[in-house]
């Protein structure tokens, strides 16, 4: 089991956030492409955000976006399309969409639109 399925969601938050503003994009729109992701609500997001869920229990907890699977490329080297544990490569969906973002891509295009 990898480390990462036990850290906390709200410890990495703030991070993507710091990616993404660095880059001339906006909290809400993180929050966008999360919920997307997860088919949680916004107030749902902030509430696994305070309760300080697990990744693991994150995404236990999520409806996955059907068009996820569309979700394509490399994270940290690593094809997201062909990471085996179905956990991880959640994890790098996440990962890709944030990085995505980051890099000024159009939210139509994040989103699978």
């Amino acid at each position: 089991m990898s480390r990462i399925f036990g850290v906390p969601v709200a410890s990495v938050y703030p991070h993507y956030v710091t990616k993404v503003t660095k880059k001339g994009r906006t909290e809400d729109e993180l929050v966008e492409v999360i919920t997307w992701l997860t088919g949680f609500d916004h107030d749902e997001l902030q509430r696994h955000l305070a309760e300080e869920t697990t990744f693991e229990d994150f995404f236990a907890a999520a409806h996955l976006n059907p068009n996820a699977s569309l979700i394509t490329g490399s994270v940290c080297g690593v094809k997201v399309q062909e990471v085996d544990d179905p956990l991880m490569q959640k994890i790098r969906y996440l990962d890709k969409l944030v990085d995505e973002l980051a890099k000024g891509r159009p939210m139509d295009k994040v989103l699978r639109a």
